[in-house]
């Protein structure tokens, strides 16, 4: 036996530090190889950081709580000389992680190919995306196959993996085989009371993920001249559309919602209005002609706001089951770096929460960001008639250096005309 300590790899571009939040192993304990033995927060995310080893723990270097910067040695075990084979037996990706654990260590996130920075590289990624997909039953996996990530949502979810239908090519679980399992309400909608806390108040430090919202907002308040425009519409036929998705064999299992009508409205809306999409530099301003859409996301640990790269090469279906994935992996605090990078402009839906609109904050770097509002059934003039109406909000804030007044009213208006008739999109 060796003694090996395992530095603190850099999980992002940029970052140089990092809070240690949980331990998962204690000294004494025998880790596996990329087993995950430690949850850590940078400024962007929440990680759970797998071994690139196996052996028995001995001394943990960095307490819970405690931020440390990249390189700084954490843990050091007892490792073994040299990495067993799996058995025979095992599922191709399990054979491969345990050949692969010594140099690469992806993200536990299927079809990610993320790598993290600082334990090295194989010299390739292998893929995870499925080229096809087959059910084999959860009785001919012993134990149930599936990645960290998946195993907490199915804890937060309150399933069991053993009753699940695995899908992935070597008969693990992945996430869609979870979320079909579980009811949907319980994944978008938190309807839990939390109990009622003892003492007088609460503490919070301002660090991680706080913090990084904090001065964010800051300097896009006091930096970007703010406008808002906001306008009622009436969503009827969307939700008509909607519904019509939701029954649609092509749609079977996917989640469909009005975010998602109003994610493409605003794709097609972006192309005749294109200056929205930008950004704005002391010397220049940036016209985007792709659309990294960006989702604001409320997490166990702040507001963060991924984005769907290249939004507008996406059908319909494409985009409904990125938005989910997004949607699903913020919930889980596993949003990486790369997917909080790039974005172009923002979707903020206070819908969701039964509110009817608000004026957002721009996302750093972004000139424009459009909110959508509950859709709630009104009355509504039509040819002259009152008539029951689904009402919802649209409005957006923007840069002012950036969009003029007659384009943000444009592009508004386009988003809406969409929201209202949505066989515009068959543009």
């Amino acid at each position: 036996m060796t003694i090996a300590q395992f530095p603190l790899p850099d999980v992002g571009e940029g970052l140089t530090e990092a809070e240690i939040v949980a331990w998962r192993v204690a000294p004494g304990d025998r880790v596996s190889l990329n087993q995950v033995i430690v949850e850590i927060e940078t400024a962007k995310s929440l990680v759970e950081l797998p071994s690139p080893f196996e052996g028995i723990v001995a001394e943990l270097l960095v307490a819970e709580g405690q931020t440390v910067e990249v390189g700084t040695p954490i843990i050091r075990v007892d490792a073994a000389g040299a990495i067993p084979e799996p058995p025979a037996t095992a599922p191709v990706e399990v054979i491969e992680a345990v050949q692969d654990a010594a140099a690469t260590v992806a993200e536990e996130d299927e079809g990610s190919g993320a790598v993290l920075v600082g334990y090295g590289s194989s010299g390739h990624v292998r893929s995870r995306r499925r080229a096809v997909e087959r059910a084999i039953p959860a009785s001919a996996a012993t134990p149930v196959i599936a990645k960290p990530p998946i195993r907490a949502l199915a804890r937060e979810l309150g399933v069991d993996l053993a009753t699940v239908m695995p899908t992935g090519l070597a008969g693990e679980v992945v996430r869609e085989d979870v979320i079909r399992h579980a009811d949907q309400a319980k994944v978008f909608h938190n309807i839990e009371t939390p109990p009622r806390p003892t003492g007088r108040e609460e503490r919070i430090p301002v660090k991680g993920v706080r913090k990084a919202i904090a001065s964010a907002m800051v300097a896009s308040k006091f930096t970007a001249p703010h406008t808002s425009v906001l306008t009622e519409v009436n969503a009827t036929r969307t939700m008509e559309f909607v519904k019509r998705l939701k029954a649609s064999p092509e749609f079977a299992g996917v989640r469909v919602s009005p975010l998602l009508v109003m994610a493409k409205a605003l794709i097609w809306a972006v192309r005749r209005n294109p200056v929205v999409n930008s950004t704005w530099t002391d010397e220049e301003i940036i016209v985007h002609h792709f659309v990294n859409l960006g989702i604001a996301a409320a997490t166990p640990r702040g507001l963060i706001v991924p984005n769907v790269k290249d939004a507008q090469d996406l059908s319909l279906l494409e985009l409904a089951k990125a938005l989910e994935q997004l949607t699903l992996v913020a919930r889980e605090g596993r949003t990486t770096p790369q997917d909080l990078q790039g974005g172009t402009i923002t979707i903020t839906n206070l819908g969701s929460y039964g509110i009817d609109t608000g004026i957002p904050i721009l996302n750093p770097g972004e000139v424009s960001i459009i909110v959508l509002g509950a859709i709630r059934q009104r009355p509504w003039v039509i040819d002259g008639d009152v008539r029951p109406a689904h009402v919802t909000t649209v409005g957006g804030s923007f840069d002012h250096r950036v969009v003029d007044g007659d384009v943000i009213s444009r592009f508004v208006q386009d988003i809406a005309s969409v929201l209202e008739e949505p066989a515009l999109l068959l543009d």
